[in-house]
């Protein structure tokens, strides 16, 4: 199989999409959010803000690429529910999660807005939006509540009533806040966008990781300092793991090389090139294949799991080092990664990836997809970013 192939990977995307497309519009707003492995959906009411942009992100994409006038309904219909439901004019903000259409925690995370800045730039890009207002308005909103200008980076939470903001300092947002400003460059032209993640790669790929062994840590305290702690009993939390995380290393590497598209700078190609290296030096499986979860400062495996998100980003980012370097050997990653997905993450019988699997390849769960955990917008656009550099 050609994994490098347009249609392949044109193909890929239509077949992700054809699991969700029976069941997941919810005639009364948004997307149905949870679905077993056969798409069978549960807890019918959950909603989440980043399976709720996410979603749009994906049929965007789709639309882009192949013209669907049904995938442009199915976004548009996305955007008025984050619209009209989670966002909530009276706080001016957006609702973290929903039950029912009633929020049930309206906690403001910098990681929720930039995947609202994610999902405008991709619905002007797609020309589902006409107006760039909504890219200006979240930019701002972002801006306004979370950027911090001495220090160079984005805060992380902020209660519902905007009054108090943690003195936590995450990269994941950050990194997300990074790559949706990319996007909405990309979509737009406009230069503060192209700014800001510059300096936010600057910050967390060479400042930043210049104290943790110059590889990416998850975690900072008020002071930017390494926080090595945090999360050490709760090393799979969603979004704020412990320890190195290996598809995060990959991750900013694809950032990085994007960012070199737009304004090449040769230590972008240098931090991108190490950072994917030494992550799959340590965390590629040789005795069961795919790419583990996490390890520790000693460079140990912490986590052995294999998640979908991580093998997707990692494939994406070395088809990038493969083109940007010219050396074929991020090409042989890109087919061994896909193999490894093509023979144990991918569900041959429904369709889409499988999210979780253990070290030995077996499923955790019959969940395919989560509110919030996976809506499978790390594979599709890691299959649409390929496409992109395939050209």
């Amino acid at each position: 199989m050609n994994f490098r192939s347009h249609e392949f990977l044109q193909a890929h995307i239509k077949s992700i999409l054809d699991f969700y497309q029976p069941a997941i519009v919810d005639p009364t707003g948004g997307f149905f959010q949870n679905f077993r492995d056969d798409g069978s959906i549960f807890d019918p009411g959950e909603r989440h803000l980043v399976s709720s942009t996410r979603m749009v992100f994906n049929f965007c994409k789709a639309h882009e690429l192949f013209g669907d006038n049904e995938y442009r309904r199915k976004a548009e219909h996305g955007l008025a529910f984050v619209r009209e439901h989670h966002w909530d004019q009276s706080r001016g903000a957006y609702n973290w999660t929903l039950d029912d259409g009633r929020p049930t925690d309206q906690t403001n995370y910098c990681y929720g807005l930039a995947f609202v800045l994610l999902m405008y730039a991709a619905a002007f890009k797609a020309k589902i939006v006409d107006s760039p207002r909504a890219i200006e308005d979240t930019f701002e909103l972002l801006e306004s509540r979370f950027w911090l200008g001495n220090d160079g980076l984005y805060a992380d939470e902020a209660s519902p009533d905007w009054k108090t903001v943690s003195a936590y300092r995450g990269q994941n947002a950050n990194m997300h806040a990074c790559e949706a400003m990319l996007a909405a460059f990309d979509a737009t032209a406009d230069e503060r966008y192209l700014e800001r993640a510059y300096a936010l790669a600057q910050k967390f790929a060479v400042d930043l990781a210049g104290k943790s062994d110059n590889l990416i840590w998850e975690h900072f305290t008020n002071e930017l300092e390494v926080d090595w702690d945090f999360n050490r009993d709760d090393p799979r939390n969603l979004y704020r793991p412990w320890g190195f995380q290996p598809g995060h290393q990959t991750e900013w590497a694809k950032l990085l090389l994007t960012l070199h598209d737009f304004r090449p700078e040769e230590w972008m190609v240098e931090r991108a090139t190490k950072l994917f290296d030494r992550a799959l030096a340590i965390a590629w499986d040789e005795q069961f294949g795919g790419i583990q979860y996490g390890f520790d400062p000693a460079g140990e495996i912490c986590d052995d799991e294999k998640y979908f998100w991580v093998q997707a980003e990692s494939f994406a980012a070395a088809a990038r080092l493969a083109v940007t370097t010219g050396d074929n050997k991020y090409w042989d990653w890109y087919d061994r990664i896909w193999r490894y997905a093509d023979q144990h993450m991918i569900d041959k019988q429904y369709g889409a990836w499988f999210r979780v699997l253990d070290r030995r390849n077996n499923k955790l769960s019959d969940e395919k997809s989560t509110a919030g955990g996976k809506c499978d917008y790390h594979t599709i656009g890691a299959c649409y970013d390929v496409i992109g550099i395939l050209g």
